[in-house]
């Protein structure tokens, strides 16, 4: 089932015993805590792992200003970027070396190929994921509402376990990375 930020943000209130919300401009001290935290823990969350529903590659576009120093020249940022994964150039995904700095991507090549993770919209959240963030959401909205430390360390620790949940359920929906170039494998050729 998709679910709304709102929808997300009221699951994890629930979780704490506390009320439902309908927006996070009603006024009250569980929207307003949730309006304040609900955007910075998403995002940490997204990028704290190589999401499978939340990464993408572009090519990006080049800018017309070169970079200061360093790499010959600065790529665009698509507008949803979260973090960088890798970059490649010639229709590959990676091997290329390079910096972001001043919200651009700077290298040595012609054209790039960015892998990255990007904020997708909450409908497109996965369950598993849902259940790690709202769990997470949980524990940062204990302290403001309950002033309870020992509650949300509990929460806390809960959330580490939902996240290590969801992030197995992840991993588990690609073709597992093979060692290609291994010296003692070519040894016992």
């Amino acid at each position: 089932m998709a679910l709304s930020p709102i929808a997300i943000c009221s699951r994890a209130l629930l979780k704490l015993g506390g009320s439902t919300i309908a927006s996070f401009e009603e006024g009250t001290a569980e929207a307003e805590i949730a309006a304040n935290l609900y955007p910075s823990v998403r995002d940490a969350i997204l990028s704290a792992h190589p999401w499978s529903f939340a990464t993408a590659q572009q090519r990006l576009p080049v800018l017309a200003a070169d970079p200061v120093a360093d790499y010959a020249n600065a790529f665009q940022l698509p507008a949803n970027f979260l973090r960088a994964l890798s970059a490649g150039g010639d229709g590959r995904g990676q091997g290329l070396e390079y910096r972001i700095a001043e919200k651009r991507l700077h290298c040595n090549s012609d054209t790039v190929i960015l892998t990255y993770i990007f904020r997708p919209a909450e409908l497109d959240f996965p369950p598993f994921f849902d259940q790690a963030l709202i769990v997470r959401l949980a524990a940062e909205f204990c302290i403001p509402l309950t002033e309870s430390t020992s509650r949300a360390e509990v929460l806390h620790r809960l959330a580490d376990q939902e996240l290590g949940r969801a992030k197995t359920v992840d991993a588990q929906q690609e073709t597992p990375g093979r060692i290609d170039d291994f010296s003692l494998i070519e040894v016992r050729s």
